[in-house]
């Protein structure tokens, strides 16, 4: 019917379908134009039959301890997925060895074409098991502890984000930044960590004793803030690891009297829900959760359909969002100069290397 109203064989209708880069410009626009006016939709198992996929991604189901930002990526890989007509499975695991079990069953059923990994991590042993039982995957976040990675993976600057926040703040007036962080090992955290430490010390601002670690959390943001503000010479500015620890941070500077984003400036990272309703409301990083499914699925797609392929690399920016949690300095009666910019990451802000 397609055919016949575009004036083009039927492989020439397969192919904008499965294989669009095979058309000229203008017979993938006829045809198209053909679909739209007739309201065609291609049968789904007709088309896994023949082309032995399933049009399914299996992703495992997020934790929801994650400041929402997980939630946020699974309903973005779900329309990212639809838009390109796919499916996501979604399923739950306790642990890593839990889920290699889940991969194990769903490639063995024919289940699904491929993957998208979440919480990578050190010592993660899932991509070594899909690569080596030939898996197509794509992971959100990098390999953590491997200098050459043998797969492909999107992932957002953390470093990127916590120096913006420490420039932030420094514009302000803050000369004393402290930064909450999780226990050293964390890919994640220590990115976050080494974004704070460079734009510090590259702003001629002090890092020693202004660092502290604990597990995430409310209350442990709020027993490191309570330590910083009775240190001999605390703070006037926190950057946190989470906005569960700008959270809790909140709470500490309240508890000793204080008031947020006059006597001491806090930014979280995340930008939860909650980050715009609490009140003073609180400055957070913001993480491009849609633009990273989007990759997650084009990227995917392209190794679903090319064999050999190189992996490829991206890393996103975030963006910070300024809200009343981070003011002038206490006794800054106008803002400070301009201070030079910041020197380029070793990894540029949206990278491909293939």
């Amino acid at each position: 019917m397609v055919a016949r109203h575009a004036a083009v064989s039927r492989q020439t209708v397969s192919n904008a379908f499965n294989a669009p880069d095979r058309l000229r410009p203008e017979t993938l626009q006829r045809v198209r134009a053909a679909i739209d006016e007739l309201g065609y939709r291609p049968n789904q198992a007709a088309r896994s039959l023949r082309s032995h996929s399933t049009r399914v991604i299996g992703c495992r189901l997020l934790p929801s301890n994650s400041g929402g930002v997980l939630d946020r990526l699974l309903h973005a890989l779900c329309d990212a997925a639809r838009a390109s007509g796919y499916d996501v499975l979604t399923f739950s695991a306790r642990d890593d060895d839990e889920e290699i079990e889940v991969y194990t069953d769903l490639l063995r059923r024919g289940a699904v074409d491929g993957f998208v990994l979440t919480n990578t991590h050190h010592l993660d042993t899932r991509p070594g098991w899909l690569l080596e039982h030939a898996a197509r995957f794509v992971a959100f976040g990098r390999a953590w502890g491997v200098r050459r990675t043998a797969h492909s993976w999107v992932d957002v600057d953390g470093a990127k984000g916590t120096s913006e926040a420490v420039e932030h703040l420094a514009r302000l007036g803050h000369n004393r930044i402290a930064f909450l962080g999780v226990p050293a090992g964390s890919g994640v955290g220590d990115d976050r960590y080494r974004g704070w430490e460079r734009a510090a010390e590259q702003l001629s601002l002090p890092v020693k004793g202004l660092a502290q670690r604990a597990e995430d959390g409310i209350e442990s943001g709020r027993t490191l803030t309570r330590r910083l503000l009775e240190s001999a010479r605390p703070p006037t500015g926190i950057i946190c690891v989470s906005d569960s620890m700008a959270i809790g941070a909140l709470r500490a500077i309240e508890d000793g009297g204080l008031s947020a984003g006059r006597d001491v400036s806090v930014v979280g990272f995340d930008d939860s829900p909650i980050a715009a309703v609490l009140r003073p409301g609180l400055s957070s990083v913001r993480q491009p959760i849609e633009s990273v499914a989007h990759e997650l699925i084009d990227v995917l797609l392209a190794e679903l359909s090319e064999r050999g392929r190189a992996p490829a690399r991206q890393l996103l920016a975030p963006r910070l969002v300024v809200r009343e949690s981070s003011g002038p300095a206490p006794g800054a009666s106008r803002p400070p100069k301009a201070r030079r910019p910041l020197p380029s990451h070793t990894l540029e802000t949206k990278e491909r290397k293939q």
